[in-house]
């Protein structure tokens, strides 16, 4: 990975992110509001207008992560996420023709996984999973330290699958505490910090529901290691217990004896992981 750099881009719902990453080190974050209800061809500008700053003969490469299904190896993006011109756009394609390097693309909850196994507490793991907990469920999986992405980029969509009366998502989220009770998910954080019995034992009912999903991984992957990423893991102090008595019903013991939960402390995991997109390539 050395004195290679590649431009990480993390496009969001709202805004568009990006550096440049070199080795370990990461430049000068830009940001950029994206015109979410604009035409495609207007929001490929604002896409545009990041990269351009960022663009220097050295770089090797760019690598982008997109909230939506993603054919990898055409790099083409489907029914993004909040961006509703954006049904089937060639990005590979359109930025390496306009750019003329190899450029790499892939689901936002890829790339954290990937940064999380390339620069944070996934380093020197093999197999492991990336779980980002925030509005939705969403997951990345390395096995034999690649990224498993799945023919058709729906590895590790675990917040699909069928949990109760929903899936695992609805009770897995930050959205459970609206989905299930009507409460908005921030304010019952702050009053779990502040210590309100209520708020605290509807984050213990939350830790159960996660403790759940974690099983459904580990009978599917059997893994080393999940990181959690996403807002909701700011809140693991108020829902690790519960989480852990529900995962240590695990049929198989010894596999959770040594499996490792961590909650990540990578800042702009999404850049990072867009950028290790090259090295996973390699």
């Amino acid at each position: 990975m050395k004195n290679i750099k590649i431009i990480g881009v993390d496009l969001g719902a709202t805004n568009i992110r990006g550096a440049v990453v070199n080795d370990e080190k990461i430049g000068d974050i830009l940001s950029r509001r994206i015109k979410t209800k604009g035409t495609e061809r207007e929001v490929l500008e604002d896409v545009y207008s990041l990269i351009d700053e960022l663009m220097d003969l050295d770089v090797k490469a760019i690598g982008i992560g997109v909230p939506s299904v993603v054919d990898v190896k055409l790099g083409i993006v489907y029914d993004v996420i909040h961006i509703p011109s954006w049904k089937e756009v060639h990005l590979k394609e359109i930025l390496e023709d306009r750019y003329d390097i190899p450029v790499f693309v892939n689901n936002d909850a890829n790339c954290f996984a990937l940064g999380e196994h390339y620069f944070g507490k996934g380093k020197g793991v093999n197999d492991m999973i990336g779980l980002t907990i925030g509005t939705g469920l969403g997951a990345g999986v390395i096995i034999n330290n690649h990224l498993y992405a799945g023919k058709n980029c729906g590895a590790g969509e675990f917040g699909m699958v069928d949990y109760l009366d929903h899936n695992y998502e609805y009770y897995c989220s930050g959205s459970f505490f609206k989905n299930v009770y009507g409460f908005n998910g921030e304010d019952i954080f702050e009053n779990a910090k502040k210590g309100d019995d209520l708020a605290l034992k509807l984050y213990h009912q939350l830790g159960k529901h996660l403790g759940n999903a974690v099983k459904m991984i580990m009978y599917t992957y059997d893994t080393e290691l999940i990181i959690l990423g996403g807002s909701v893991q700011l809140a693991y102090e108020f829902f690790e217990n519960a989480m852990w008595e529900r995962i240590r019903t695990f049929e198989f013991p010894k596999s959770i004896e040594k499996l490792e939960i961590k909650t990540s402390a990578l800042a702009n995991s999404g850049i990072l992981g867009a950028a290790a997109l090259y090295y996973d390539a390699e």
